[in-house]
């Protein structure tokens, strides 16, 4: 069974961008499915509004609970089992690689959207599973982020990439940034490629992808390194960047 991911949105135009690229091939061929729903279309109100002020005051409107909630019940109705409900808000959880990896093993996924000052918190207590964060920020809206969630998710999918081991060498994928990448030419005004890599030896080249992997990672998100055990040789690795890369230690 395909991965099913239902969308709640003011902006379904938006979501144009998920049929494009790697995601968009993986939806052409039937690997996951995606459904947008118009938020307005289960407005009761003449003019469609799904907003209104906030209760206490403030500036900024609020997605209603009534058409959240017709929207989020039309939805668990058409489905085998009842999905995952998903929110993107600030005070969610930072979204990472472990998160994409848990999120692609589900069946049905429901993401809501949510825009100006957010939605009725009685929605998000009553029906949402997990609320994700993209970082310190805010945005317009839910979309953005969620469609990068979704990008996140989807590559994970069997089929999703054209080489099967393209996601568990990724950024993130083992808890460790990825290594520098070249191609041709080996000779460019530019410099050259580091000599491991053309030299045919697979185990010094293994060895030189470890060792960037963990002093790139040492260098620039060392809070990925906390708390993880390190073998004599990760050490050795790490301290051999350091050296290698003239780094100061303090």
């Amino acid at each position: 069974m395909s991965l099913c991911i239902d969308v709640i949105t003011l902006a379904p135009e938006m979501w144009q961008a998920t049929t494009a690229g790697v995601v968009g091939r993986a939806l052409q061929k039937g690997i996951w499915q995606q459904h947008l729903w118009q938020l307005r279309d289960f407005s009761d109100r003449h003019d469609r509004r799904v907003d209104d002020r906030a209760y206490g005051g403030g500036p900024g409107m609020v997605l209603g609970a009534e058409p959240l909630q017709r929207s989020l019940e039309h939805i668990i109705a058409q489905r085998p089992t009842r999905p995952l409900v998903v929110q993107m808000d600030p005070a969610g959880t930072p979204f990472d690689a472990q998160t994409a990896l848990r999120l692609s093993k589900e069946s049905h996924i429901t993401l809501i959207c949510g825009r100006y000052e957010g939605i009725d918190a009685r929605i998000t207590e009553h029906y949402v599973d997990e609320q994700f964060c993209m970082g310190p920020y805010v945005l317009s809206a839910g979309d953005l982020p969620g469609m990068c969630m979704v990008d996140a998710i989807v590559r994970l999918l069997p089929g999703a990439l054209g080489n099967a081991q393209s996601a568990p060498e990724d950024s993130y994928s083992q808890g460790l940034l990825d290594t520098p990448h070249y191609t041709r030419p080996e000779a460019h005004a530019l410099g050259k490629v580091p000599a491991v890599l053309t030299s045919g030896d697979h185990a010094a080249i293994t060895r030189w992808r470890r060792m960037m992997a963990l002093g790139r990672t040492w260098q620039y998100q060392p809070a990925l390194l906390q708390n993880r055990p390190f073998s004599d040789e990760d050490i050795d690795l790490l301290n051999e960047y350091i050296k290698t890369a003239g780094i100061d230690r303090h």
